[in-house]
């Protein structure tokens, strides 16, 4: 039977893939030790998640292990090692204001254990195929110079502009402010890529932008849409932070992200990256978020508005799949944001 190893299990993509290989007849071992309840108090805990997913996954362990501990690590892939099949690396440090605070150990999680990841992949299971949660944070504040214009609801690009229809894998990486999450992750992304250009391994880098879905423990300092919905629920007022709140996000389904996963499995290249997220499909701006809410539950939302900015924070951010697509032509997008609003409304009113 194959084996699949997911780092950071517990988490929203990471919990997403246990169910999805699981359901594929895979035997599944997770590595998540819970540091998002480090990083985002109580409310990011993923425990109860864990329990679902134990339930859930007869073939499912879970192994509470910090991906900084190469010992502990090197221990799960040797004693599995060629029956490991793929390698899905979502647990990072996910967080720009709490890796601003804590810059050692967000590049040791982010960096570092990415690094890790590498060398027991091609130590112990060099055949496997390694997918990276990589994020659009490597393109740093790049996007912010593009010709935006500023509409009722949001911010927009230009039509004539070639990012019409999204940013794609073009955009260059350098000359930016990135923030301290979105360094250690460039450094996690251009290492995974090396991984595979220089020693063959079957890598593929998903830089996605805002990801969501009814496993998300929305916490302030991360989960966009599932923080907004929480707290639009718990009638407690929600900050929206610069940018007057008409900032755009495109948003990606866990589950259209995961089935880009498989896509790759089943026909994995060497040293890839794609641009993976919402699109012009699946996006909005923070107000227009609000909005919806608002109209969904018939209710009035307390707002304010902060006028700074995040260091780093994306003004405009749109997708561009195309490659992707290219690559992968089976692989479908399912979830629209009024969808994935309403099925975040639907978890948090119980």
């Amino acid at each position: 039977m194959s084996l699949a190893i997911i780092t950071g299990s517990t988490g929203l993509v990471g919990s997403e893939s246990v169910n999805f290989f699981h359901d594929k007849g895979f035997d599944v071992i997770g590595i998540d030790n819970n540091l998002r309840k480090l990083f985002f108090g109580k409310n990011g805990s993923t425990i109860w998640l864990k329990s679902q997913l134990l339930k859930r996954n007869k073939n499912f362990k879970n192994n509470n292990i910090d991906i900084r501990n190469l010992v502990g690590l090197e221990k799960i892939f040797k004693k599995y090692s060629k029956s490991i099949s793929v390698i899905i690396h979502c647990a990072a440090q996910p967080s720009h204001d709490y890796g601003k605070n804590h810059p050692f150990l967000d590049f040791n999680v982010n960096a570092t254990g990415t690094l890790n990841l590498l060398e027991l992949t091609k130590k112990y299971c060099p055949n496997a195929a390694f997918i990276f949660m990589s994020t659009n944070k490597v393109y740093g504040d790049n996007p912010n110079f593009l010709p935006l214009v500023e509409k009722k609801t949001r911010w927009e690009i230009k039509t004539t502009h070639k990012f019409r229809s999204g940013i794609d894998e073009t955009l260059s990486i350098d000359n930016c402010t990135h923030s301290f999450f979105g360094t250690s992750k460039s450094y996690a992304d251009l290492i995974v890529q090396e991984y595979g250009r220089n020693i063959g391994l079957k890598t593929a880098c998903f830089r996605a932008g805002c990801i969501t879905g009814p496993n998300h423990s929305g916490a302030k300092l991360h989960g966009f849409l599932s923080f907004l919905v929480k707290t639009s629920i718990t009638k407690r007022s929600y900050s929206m932070i610069g940018y007057k709140g008409k900032q755009v996000r495109d948003n990606i389904h866990s589950q259209d992200l995961v089935s880009g996963f498989w896509e790759y499995f089943k026909n994995p290249k060497y040293g890839e990256v794609y641009n993976i997220g919402g699109g012009r499909f699946s996006n909005c701006s923070v107000i227009e978020a609000l909005n919806l809410v608002e109209k969904l539950i018939n209710k009035r939302i307390k707002k304010r508005l902060i006028t700074n900015n995040r260091v780093g924070d994306h003004i405009w951010y749109i997708t561009n799949m195309k490659k992707f697509r290219a690559h992968y032509p089976n692989w479908k997008q399912k979830y629209s944001i009024s969808y994935i609003i309403k099925e975040l409304i639907e978890e948090f009113s119980f």
